[in-house]
């Protein structure tokens, strides 16, 4: 139809607004489309949209023939018919993703239709026979009425519709956002499980990413329909001043003969605009509000509610109750409850409460299907054990919080180390004694302790003078007691921190994390850092695939990061270094020390106090003969020196350790950046909490305390 009007006189005014070529071109053209093959007029509607909405804009500057105003008109309101039945046949949102797009054309044309109307009423006193009736006939000729009509339905629209879909849209849109890493780790998750191939990750992957463009654009899309139900508030203002003012002052007119011709006809303009606005409004209402099903919004209507037909029976029967109440009329509400029961006894399912409907298990789900003996049988990254006395942790209804505790758990762990570790794997065990919890990582037994119902756990000062069972705290090692609820205040008044039960676990927890962090760090989820970073820094990432640095390489690097409790956030960083030294060595020790090199300053903050860093320091000679006593190992560079010399090493180290700790700190060790890697790994075994740093990785702003020297001599003697 707009087609049509562009092949119109009209044509040559679009020419000479400049919005198109000649109007015999633009004939020519749309005639050629029309004419095309069979084969090729699916290119119709790649041109018919453009040119409907440059057909909008020009509404706005070009009059329209009466005729052809009332087609447009009739034409609005079919189209918002036609979307709102789409919305509610369609079964998920994203069937229907042009919606936003629409939403907006749809909003200019009527706008534009608003404009042209307006021009015809204040020129000529009249706009087509649509206005007229709706002005005339709809309201019955009252100006009152009509004003108080139309008002109702800004009402409706703008506070109702409207401003409930954008709220809706708003917070679906948060959500999903908010969802999107864990849905797309979750996909991740089952196509490195072998649970689903790429082509499905892909498509799964798509469509989490459409539908947040979906309801970020629908978000957006709500303000569209709010806007325009001010402006039409606004519009019908206008008119209605500007017809009074054109009637009275131009055409001299009478003030009543004036008010009836162009105020009348204002408020029919209003409601002949506002009935397909709110039916776009309620379409977005239906969209934004929809939830995913398999059916569409009638059929999900009668199937979910002929599950519970017994109340739609039993409203039929307060109504036809009520019809007895003396006073009341009587025939509305036996029609009304005579037809309830009615529909109540045709609803699905109807005759059939008892009757349960057949279901077909999945083969997944068979308890002898390989997949179900699978998913058995798989072993958890992270896992947590719970005896009988300790499951009330974890009940709701008793006021367990501890998943809730781990879940924050998660998120902490995730911005101290950079390291999202996976979802925490929880059940019960008969099997251990009953307040005793277990804490497994991939199947391996690496941490224990108990936690007895009604105690807390005292630690610190003045523990010793409390009444309570003396025990050992499971994540540091410390002593500590178990003290009743009552003995809370007088553990802090003599200084004692007292946690509760589910704090124990998760602090537990969380130690185990941390010192098992690379064994947690898989290389899917360095899959999924790699895909966060090439969102961010695409060029890192594309820079990394030009130098041969691979998925393993970087997991390595990770993973020794990981193993000195280095955080790995800065990934960026980290994987330009790692690039960088690719392209001189590409041994896992070289990539590990380039990347510790980069991120030294941060790490040896950390580990300073107040800008001070206590370490030990090598003797100049002895670190010369060291260097030559490296070699490369089956698991990188080690020292190679005698047995007996490596224990005397070992044994001077633990000594000056032992010294400066007495003085209230454990220095770390300093030494060259070639040799630190194999000094950790030869008296990490012996001493784990001790830091290994190298000269190259001390940032500017420290100030280095020697708190002693390691030197062949004493080694020796001592050895």
């Amino acid at each position: 139809m707009v087609g049509i009007d562009l092949c119109a006189p009209q044509v040559e005014q679009l020419v000479a607004l400049g919005l198109g070529g000649s109007g015999s071109a633009a004939r020519f053209r749309w005639k050629t489309s029309m004419a095309a093959p069979p084969g090729k007029r699916r290119s119709i509607p790649t041109v018919a949209v453009p040119i409907l909405v440059i057909a909008v804009v020009a509404m706005l500057v070009i009059p329209l023939p009466t005729w052809v105003l009332d087609l447009l008109i009739s034409a609005n309101i079919a189209a918002a018919v036609v979307v709102l039945l789409t919305a509610m046949q369609v079964s998920r949102p994203l069937d229907f993703s042009v919606f936003p797009t629409l939403l907006l054309i749809a909003t200019m044309f009527r706008l534009a239709l608003n404009v042209s109307v307006t021009r015809l009423v204040l020129l000529h006193g009249y706009a087509g026979s649509v206005i007229e009736s709706f002005g005339h006939f709809v309201v019955g000729g009252s100006l009152l009425v009509g004003l108080v009509v139309f008002l109702i339905l800004i009402v409706i629209q703008f506070v109702v519709i409207t401003n409930g879909a954008g709220r809706v849209a708003e917070v679906a849109a948060r959500f999903t956002l908010d969802a999107m890493p864990g849905k797309q780790m979750a996909i991740d998750a089952d196509l490195h499980a072998g649970l689903i191939d790429d082509v499905t990750a892909r498509r799964r992957r798509q469509e989490v990413a459409d539908e947040a463009d979906f309801y970020g654009a629908m978000d957006g899309a709500s303000k569209f329909v709010k806007g325009d139900a001010i402006a039409a508030l606004v519009i019908v203002v206008v008119n209605l001043v500007g017809g009074l003012a054109t009637g009275v002052l131009v055409k001299h007119e009478p003030i009543s003969q004036a008010i009836r011709t162009y105020s009348l006809l204002s408020i029919g303009d209003g409601l002949v605009s506002q009935i397909p606005a709110l039916l776009l409004s309620l379409s977005t209402g239906i969209i934004v509000t929809r939830a995913a099903t398999e059916q569409d919004l009638g059929q999900s209507f009668f199937t979910q509610l002929g599950r519970h037909k017994t109340v739609v029976r039993a409203a039929g029967v307060v109504m036809l109750v009520l019809a007895a109440v003396p006073g009341l009329p009587k025939i509305p509400f036996v029609v009304v409850g005579a037809g309830v029961v009615l529909v109540a006894g045709r609803l699905p399912g109807a005759g059939g409460d008892d009757i349960a409907e057949p279901t077909t298990v999945p083969a997944a789900d068979l308890p002898d299907r390989p997949e179900a003996l699978a998913a058995e049988t798989r072993i958890e990254p992270l896992e947590l054990e719970l005896g009988v006395a300790a499951i009330d942790l974890v009940d709701r209804d008793k006021g367990g919080d501890l998943l809730s505790r781990v879940r924050a758990l998660r998120k902490s762990l995730a911005r101290e180390l950079g390291l999202v570790i996976p979802p925490v794997h929880t059940r019960d065990n008969l099997d251990l004694p009953a307040a005793t919890y277990r804490i497994r990582v991939h199947g391996v037994d690496v941490g224990e302790g108990e936690v007895p119902p009604g105690r807390l756990l005292a630690l610190g000062r003045g523990i010793e003078t409390l009444p309570g069972e003396p025990t050992t705290d499971p994540a540091f090692g410390g002593p500590a007691r178990w003290i009743g609820l009552e003995q809370r205040h007088l553990a802090s008044v003599l200084g004692a921190t007292v946690v509760d039960r589910s704090s124990v676990v998760t602090t537990h927890l969380a130690e185990v994390a941390r010192t098992h962090a690379a064994e947690l760090l898989s290389r899917q989820d360095v899959k999924v850092l790699l895909d966060g970073l090439k969102l961010r820094s695409p060029a890192v990432v594309e820079e990394m695939a030009t130098a041969s640095v691979g998925l393993s390489d970087v997991h390595g690097v990770l993973r020794g990061l990981l193993e000195e409790q280095v955080a790995i956030r800065d990934l960026g960083r980290i994987v330009e270094a790692v690039t960088d030294q690719a392209r001189v060595a590409r041994d896992p020790d070289s990539l590990l020390e380039a990347a510790r090199l980069v991120l030294g300053p941060a790490i040896c903050a950390a580990l300073a106090e107040d800008g001070r860093l206590s370490v030990l320091t090598v003797d100049p000679l002895y670190e010369a003969d060291l260097l030559q006593a490296l070699r490369n190992g089956e698991r990188g560079r080690i020292l190679g020196v005698p047995p007996s010399e490596a224990a005397a090493l070992v044994a001077e180290v633990l000594r000056l350790a032992r010294e400066a700790e007495s003085g209230g700190s454990l220095p770390a060790l300093l030494s060259g950046n070639r040799l630190r890697l194999a000094l950790r790994r030869l008296i990490s075994p012996s001493l784990p909490r001790m830091a290994f740093v190298a000269v190259g990785e001390v940032g500017r702003n420290l100030v280095l305390v020697p708190k002693g020297v390691l030197n062949r001599v004493d080694a020796a003697v001592r050895g």
